[in-house]
């Protein structure tokens, strides 16, 4: 008998009602009496478990199934029954229960909760808790409202390196790719690292970014976006930082500042929609258990337009409202997260777009504005988590380019292939970078990025 998943008893229940199916997964809960017992099921295709009845009376197995632990692989025939007068929708009377794997004793995840923390001690096995049900398809279904949203949109999808020979942010926070053996690292007279005997025969490193790669074909299919991993060799252990994470970076030719922040706008606003639509057992479980109020906040972001305001009006913003932070805003600085929730929590109440910042603070790519301070940049912040997408209009003008070359400290030659996009058709152009995980954590309610990845990679922390 072919198996059914659980999702489809819950789409269609009257169909398989008082008919026989077959249905695995794993074991939640087991209660039992001499008689009866209650068996609650789930295949991980859908958030809800299905109960599953065990008599004594009609099951030769009852007794080896009801000593069963928590954690047990099984499949179950049964007559399926409608109960809609009871708290779930239907149930499986079971005829036959076949053990698919045992679970010893000492499983870890019985049935109470757990903190975050004690979970993330075993990454192996929280997946299967109602809390990574809920985030992990929220993160899988977010994935393919991002393809689906420029897939709609004719976008090209790029698949960007993983290994590069440019730091495209140019913080020089990045791992190094090598074959060499560290106890025997060929060294050249002047005794540097003698790179020319690698296996790229150049040094090479993990990107932090696809974005350069991204704009080259950007001048050649005018809408492409890239959604890959990433990874900094940032030693930080905030909340808020991994060194392997995913970023979606859309470029878009023919497009300024403006269009910048509307596309993003728009990305956002389709996410949520399909959210709502594909999530809403999920998300409810995460209101109620994670982030009271999360599906409020996340309706007030799909239904009203997003804030804009320059830098240097939202640093006086700050400066004058009598707010005791614990770094005073200063023209000319970063903004940091107390800054950037008072803006959107206190000030505007809504996701606000921070436009126009020093280019001191900014990368070397962002097109310089007319007043030789600011650059075309805008940060998208949100309510409770801050900056979510960081983007740019792209300095399309070669000799304002090379100058950021050489304010920023690096090799024109390194970039030689950026240059001759704006020397063989250049156009304006613009893009923004997403951090998949920050997203997830604001569409979640979750407070750690160590929670919305599968298999986080940390300073300190890189298990299996």
């Amino acid at each position: 008998m072919k198996r059914v998943e659980i999702s489809e008893l819950y789409r269609n229940a009257a169909q398989y009602a008082d008919t026989e199916i077959c249905v695995a997964g794993w074991v939640r809960s087991i209660r039992s009496s001499n008689r009866f017992g209650f068996l609650s099921l789930s295949d991980g295709s859908c958030f809800d478990p299905l109960q599953v009845v065990l008599e004594a009376e009609s099951l030769a197995e009852y007794d080896a199934v009801v000593a069963q632990n928590v954690g047990a692989a099984v499949s179950v025939t049964g007559k399926l029954t409608l109960t809609p007068q009871a708290q779930q929708p239907f149930e499986l009377h079971a005829v036959a229960v076949k053990s698919e794997g045992e679970s010893a004793p000492d499983y870890p995840l019985q049935k109470k909760r757990h903190t975050l923390e004690f979970l993330r001690t075993m990454p192996h096995l929280r997946a299967r808790t109602n809390t990574f049900q809920a985030v992990f398809r929220v993160r899988s279904e977010c994935a393919f409202a991002i393809h689906d949203f420029f897939h709609s949109r004719g976008f090209v999808y790029v698949h960007t390196p993983i290994i590069t020979t440019n730091d495209c942010e140019g913080a020089g926070e990045m791992f190094r790719v090598t074959t060499f053996d560290p106890a025997n690292v060929p060294l050249t007279d002047e005794g540097a690292v003698d790179y020319n005997k690698d296996f790229f025969g150049r040094a090479a490193m993990l990107t932090v970014s696809g974005q350069l790669a991204a704009e080259c074909f950007a001048m050649a299919f005018s809408n492409v976006y890239t959604f890959g991993p990433a990874f900094r060799a940032e030693n930080s252990n905030t909340a808020r930082h991994a060194a392997e994470f995913w970023m979606v970076e859309p470029e878009i030719a023919f497009a300024d500042l403006a269009d910048d922040m509307e596309l993003a706008e728009d990305m956002l606003r389709h996410i949520l929609k399909h959210l709502f639509a594909a999530c809403q057992r999920e998300l409810e479980f995460l209101d109620a258990r994670i982030c009271p109020g999360l599906i409020a906040r996340l309706e007030a972001v799909a239904g009203a337009p997003f804030a804009r305001v320059s830098y240097t009006e939202a640093i006086g913003l700050l400066q004058k409202s009598g707010e005791r932070f614990a770094y005073p805003a200063e023209w000319g600085g970063d903004l940091a997260t107390e800054h950037e929730r008072y803006l959107t929590e206190k000030v505007f109440e809504r996701p606000v777009f921070v436009t126009d910042w020093p280019q001191e603070i900014k990368a070397f790519y962002m097109r310089q504005n007319d007043d030789g301070r600011t650059v075309a940049a805008m940060d998208l912040l949100v309510p409770g988590v801050g900056e979510l997408v960081g983007g740019s209009q792209r300095e399309e003008r070669t000799d304002r380019l090379r100058q950021a070359y050489e304010r920023c400290g690096l090799n024109p030659e390194s970039y030689g292939f950026y240059t001759d996009l704006r020397r063989f058709g250049g156009t304006k152009h613009a893009g923004f970078g997403l951090g998949f995980e920050r997203l997830v954590m604001y569409l979640t309610g979750i407070a750690n990025i160590r929670d919305v990845e599968a298999f986080p990679r940390t300073a300190g922390s890189a298990e299996f």
